[in-house]
């Protein structure tokens, strides 16, 4: 058995091709992992609205960390536990996604919301997840240090231009966590991969913290190592690397 029980994959620009299909090869990997009982499991800033057909195509029952850790479920059928943001906390981000002329979505158990579906009826809804999305990186930079300012929200980021923001605490890392306890295994069997921002905290506390190639240089800077990019199989080059520990095939 691998060292590593458990597998913590983010999905989007690691898992996923840019075209955000998973490749053959990674397919492959990810099943070899499975067979060697590697329990693998999502850790993404996605929810269950855009996640089920990927844990399909993978044949996973295992427990997922979805939005960034505020939905952490132990099968597609069993939630674990869900954290919603205060209702006064998403009136203020709306505003100020408004202010700002940001785009913004967010994530409730029922829906993903985005900017132009938004409604004062959504003002009714619980979220668990709010999002901002600008191309002017000064403002993301202002958007962030005044919400970090609040002190009781939790601000990452999954590519530069955007915003990702949850209650305070609730992370990657707080979701593996949960499932490590589901699993009675400790962080240090943990392997986890990732690519951006909401990615560092698991990578930083995980027993082996892969990042792709085409992660950002900080990320990099903390990681334990580095593997190839999504669109160069990355994941499956991590796995066959570290789970198998022998050098990387592909028919």
């Amino acid at each position: 058995m691998s060292k590593y029980r458990l597998l913590a994959l983010d999905l989007d620009g690691t898992t996923l091709l840019d075209n955000k299909t998973i490749s053959n090869a990674s397919k492959y990997w990810i099943e070899k992992a499975k067979d060697k009982g590697v329990v693998v499991s999502f850790a993404t800033g996605r929810g269950v609205q855009n996640t089920g057909d990927y844990r399909t195509q993978l044949g996973l029952s295992s427990p997922m960390v979805l939005l960034n850790g505020a939905d952490i479920w132990k099968s597609p059928e069993e939630l674990i536990e869900r954290h919603f943001i205060d209702k006064k906390d998403i009136e203020k981000l709306y505003h100020l996604a408004n202010e700002t002329n940001s785009l913004f979505w967010g994530y409730s158990p029922d829906s993903l919301t985005r900017k132009q579906e938004w409604t004062p009826e959504m003002f009714d809804r619980r979220w668990m997840k709010f999002g901002f999305s600008n191309q002017e990186m000064a403002v993301i930079e202002d958007m962030k240090a005044v919400i970090t300012k609040w002190g009781n929200l939790e601000v990452t980021q999954s590519g530069s231009n955007n915003l990702e923001i949850s209650i305070k605490g609730i992370t990657k890392e707080y979701g593996i966590r949960k499932v490590c306890t589901m699993l009675d295994i400790g962080m240090d069997q943990v392997m986890a991969i990732g690519d951006s921002y909401n990615d560092m905290k698991l990578i930083k506390s995980a027993g082996l913290g892969v990042v792709m190639g085409n992660a950002n240089n900080h990320l990099k800077e903390v990681a334990a190592c580095t593997t190839d990019t999504n669109e160069n199989d990355g994941v499956a080059k991590a796995i066959c690397q570290h789970i198998f520990e022998m050098e990387y095939f592909w028919k």
